[in-house]
């Protein structure tokens, strides 16, 4: 190999380098997207002090029309404590947490519901967090939806709006009709231990 042919090479070889360190440095300068944390549902998430709000949405059929709060909230402190949630107009509603547990809105008998959404579906509402322990509050927005998709219009207050149209199929004696206890949502993902924030 003479020298002409030797410096060719080397070129190549540094083209070459340059040209992989072009496609494998997006990574240096790129943030890495699965280390971000984030909402896998259409809620969302908050922190107010010890209490953690996750995939929370308010499933309303209209602005002045009652909306129930769904998601879950965890209580990371060794006491019990008592989660209000103010919404516009005064509507209240108040969730009880076990120390250490959390509570599941979506499954829980007693629904969490505001007498007014404050909001048409679709949009974000502002609602008032306070935990009864530290008396922390905090005023986080929440989605509001309707009942569109079939995940949440078992949540509507009041039950799913009724179709004009024939319905498709009518319940027989000894049929097993499904309950919202039994009705899948992404709200389920919520089951799931936290992960820290530090």
């Amino acid at each position: 190999m003479n020298r002409g042919q030797s410096g060719k090479m080397a070129m190549a070889a540094a083209a070459l380098s340059i040209g992989l360190l072009g496609l494998t440095g997006c990574g240096y300068v790129n943030a890495q997207q699965t280390s971000h944390q984030y909402s896998s549902s259409d809620g969302i998430r908050a922190d107010v002090g010890p209490v953690q709000l996750r995939n929370m949405l308010i499933v309303s059929a209209g602005e002045n029309q009652p909306g129930r709060v769904i998601g879950a909230v965890y209580n990371s402190s060794s006491k019990d404590v008592k989660v209000t949630l103010k919404g516009a107009e005064g509507a209240q509603t108040e969730v009880p947490v076990k120390q250490n547990s959390y509570t599941l809105l979506n499954q829980s008998t007693d629904a969490a519901t505001l007498s007014t959404s404050g909001g048409k579906p679709g949009t974000l509402v502002d609602v008032q967090v306070t935990e009864s322990g530290t008396n922390v509050n905090k005023t986080v927005k929440i989605p509001v939806v309707d009942g569109t998709l079939k995940e949440y219009a078992a949540y509507l207050p009041g039950g799913a709006p009724t179709e004009s149209a024939t319905p498709s199929h009518t319940a027989t004696p000894g049929e097993h009709t499904a309950t919202p206890g039994e009705t899948a949502t992404p709200g389920e993902s919520a089951t799931a231990t936290p992960t820290e924030s530090h």
